[in-house]
């Protein structure tokens, strides 16, 4: 089959891609391998989303917005791209056993938080646990909450956590912490901010929501329980680059390079979202990224037309 715009991921980015896509008379498919809407579904209340006054899930909106994809004609396929190649200008995607043929190709496989991995991590994922201080820090007003991680993002976090927390605990697994000495020291100056050191979560507590954290100590092998209204986890973040990382130029953490445009280095494919390399991860901004993507795309469809009448031809 052929397809003006392939979209591979229905997460916002890719969602708001579609939306402008199909509404722009582009033929449009979008690939999802596992939920439409991506990890935001798993959010219970999305509040700093534009134009909802009151909380909305995030399986709601992303529900929202596939509805109105849909409604502008874009057709959503429930397979994981196996292989993405290119023939002159088309690009050809593999999926099911299957081979679809594009013009252009927009990339929204996103990215995903690195997981502890300990018991009850999955299950209070946003009942209390989360990744996301941005998104989620101001549900915790006045409240006790924990971050864990070291890095720049960690304690830049934690620091965010302060505006309403009441006190912002930081267990780190060792006795030094690896972010950038002035991120340090204003986190060290901060009175809401307490530091747990040479400590890991080896267990997280609750039955319907987070109630308290099970600590070991690394070098005393001492078990301490620490009760918490939040718990926010910063060991790093994984693009999903797995299709990319011969063809696309990423940078050092796998994440892709794009100009203003959302073009990537290969003509006529795109990222937008988390994938790209960005400043900030959120809904607003991957759905912008998707606009822009799709917008572009539109465009370089139309410069490139006679040439598509020879490479992307239906087989």
């Amino acid at each position: 089959m052929r397809y003006d715009v392939i979209i591979v991921g229905a997460g916002p980015a890719g969602l708001a891609a579609a939306i402008y896509s199909a509404r722009g008379g582009l033929t449009t498919a979008v690939f999802e391998r596992a939920m439409v809407g991506g990890q935001i579904t798993v959010t219970e209340d999305v509040e700093n989303y534009p134009g909802f006054e009151e909380p909305i899930s995030g399986f709601e909106l992303t529900a929202k917005m596939q509805a109105q994809a849909e409604r502008f004609g874009a057709v959503f396929i429930e397979e994981e791209i196996t292989a993405m190649g290119m023939e002159g200008l088309c690009k050809v995607i593999e999926a099911g056993g299957k081979y679809y043929r594009a013009k252009s190709v927009i990339i929204c496989t996103g990215a995903h938080p690195r997981r502890m991995n300990v018991p009850g991590e999955e299950r209070l994922t946003g009942r209390g646990v989360s990744y996301c201080a941005t998104c989620d820090g101001a549900f915790y007003r006045d409240k006790v909450v924990a971050v864990v991680g070291g890095g720049d993002s960690a304690i830049e976090e934690a620091m965010f956590l302060t505006r309403f927390a009441k006190k912002v605990i930081i267990i780190h697994r060792r006795d030094e912490l690896r972010a950038q000495k002035i991120i340090q020291e204003r986190a060290f100056r901060n009175p809401k901010i307490e530091f747990i050191w040479d400590t890991v979560v080896q267990k997280i507590h609750g039955e319907t929501r987070i109630e308290k954290l099970e600590l070991v100590n690394r070098k005393t092998t001492d078990i301490t329980m620490l009760p918490v209204d939040g718990f926010f986890i910063y060991i790093g973040i994984l693009p999903s680059n797995q299709l990319l990382e011969s063809r696309i130029n990423l940078d050092s953490a796998g994440f892709v390079y794009t100009d203003e445009f959302m073009h990537t280095n290969i003509p006529g494919i795109y990222a937008a979202g988390d994938i790209r390399y960005t400043p900030l991860r959120q809904v607003v901004t991957a759905t912008s990224d998707g606009a822009i993507a799709a917008w572009s795309a539109e465009k370089w469809i139309i410069e490139n037309e006679d040439a598509f009448e020879v490479d992307c031809v239906e087989q």
